[in-house]
């Protein structure tokens, strides 16, 4: 989609777009250079190269292991805010399907969720917000490593980055091919579901398949397991609610061994909720269940849950504030204040615990476009002015100058 078709009003996005072609050539490098949670390192010291470009203030670095986050001041510091903008650097452990000159030179890494994409927008408002100090405070850029599946943001965290970096809000946006380019979506509430491991141990006694009646059979315990469960969300859960379980893959006993009982099966998926309470209700329930079956059955299991991420849940006022940037730069017409939420998660949502904030979706696809996480995912470079004149409006919004005293 050609940039001048994607329609954005303010001084930030002209700016912006005024060097976009070396965003995209920032974004493509990276694309072809992916690194998984916190061996983020070339992509780091890229990051760093580009920030030192930009004439950013400070730049501090190795907060989270291999996080980055660069400070600039604007024209007043009277207000003595600080609103942070963060932007995730990892890729997955994939392999990527594209033919395209930037696909990835990594075997078994790609940057299939646009992370690439995030850091080139979030370069791209460092480089208009320190050249244009707008702003009465200041910004505080986060380039967060490990955020899929590694928990970067509570690493950062845990290595002081509040503490440092006292943010009075922190922001962040994550590209959405669903959407149509041009487009933001956000709510007052949950934008990303909690995300939970389950590990489902069911012992049985093994024995020849020939005679069952001799054996405990975990197989059949597991398949029963895996139709209970659901009545969890079903019956337990209110109907206004939202839940998930999924049990995503089985291991029991030895392909090759056709006639063989096994003694143990072993259950793995993953529970998705938005509020603490049906987190709790659904956990315990999955205790009670797949106890219950199995020893319905004659077996035991055991139920491992492990609280991996909490779930994303803006703060009103935050999220009311980033609606009303991306009006102004969009249009209402192309803003949706209501989006649905996704079971998906995200680690966003450990930074939001601490501070008040608001997490965002741009739209970069529409009809038809490849989903995240896919092997022939690639970051719609036309968005990237957009997402950084976005950023640049929350800082410049969020901590407008003085104008009675300049």
């Amino acid at each position: 989609m050609p940039a001048a078709r994607i329609k954005a009003q303010g001084r930030a996005f002209a700016h912006i777009a005024s060097f976009h072609p070396e965003l995209t050539a920032l974004r493509r490098e990276l694309h072809a250079h992916p690194e998984i949670g916190f061996e983020e390192h070339y992509t780091s010291r890229r990051v760093v190269e580009s920030l030192k470009v930009c004439g950013v203030d400070e730049i501090h670095t190795g907060i989270g292991k291999t996080g980055v986050v660069a400070l600039i001041h604007g024209q007043q510091r009277r207000s003595g805010k600080m609103i942070g903008l963060r932007a995730d650097m990892d890729a997955l452990p994939m392999t990527e399907l594209n033919d395209f000159a930037w696909r990835s030179n990594k075997p078994g890494m790609m940057h299939g969720c646009g992370h690439d994409g995030h850091i080139a927008m979030l370069v791209g408002a460092a480089r208009y917000l320190a050249a244009t100090r707008q702003f009465d405070g200041t910004a505080a850029l986060i380039f967060q490593p490990g955020e899929e599946g590694f928990a970067g943001a509570k690493a950062m965290i845990e290595d002081g980055l509040f503490e440092r970096f006292p943010v009075q809000s922190v922001f962040a946006m994550h590209n959405w091919p669903q959407m149509k380019p041009g487009t933001v979506g956000i709510n007052p509430g949950p934008m990303m579901a909690a995300a939970d491991r389950i590990t489902i141990e069911i012992t049985g006694k093994g024995g020849h398949g020939a005679h069952p009646y001799m054996t405990v059979d975990p197989v059949l315990v597991a398949a029963h397991i895996i139709t209970a469960v659901q009545s969890i969300v079903s019956r337990n859960v209110r109907p206004l609610d939202n839940a998930v379980i999924s049990l995503c893959a089985m291991q029991a006993g030895d392909l090759g061994a056709f006639s063989v009982v096994p003694g143990k099966a072993t259950l793995v998926g993953t529970v998705r909720t938005f509020s603490p309470e049906v987190q709790a209700l659904v956990e315990r329930r999955l205790h009670d269940v797949c106890s219950g079956v199995a020893l319905g059955l004659g077996a035991s299991a055991h139920v491992q849950y492990e609280r991996i991420y909490p779930a994303t849940i803006n703060s009103p006022d935050e999220a009311v504030f980033a609606g009303d940037v991306a009006e102004r730069l969009l249009g209402a017409d192309h803003v949706d204040r209501t989006l649905d939420p996704s079971m998906g998660a995200e680690d966003f949502s450990f930074m939001l615990q601490v501070k008040p904030g608001a997490y965002m979706r741009l739209g970069q696809g529409g009809e038809g476009g490849c989903f995240l996480h896919n092997s022939r995912y690639d970051f719609n470079d036309e968005v990237l002015p957009l997402g950084a004149a976005l950023h640049a409006g929350l800082i410049e919004q969020g901590m407008p100058l003085d104008t009675s005293t300049l």
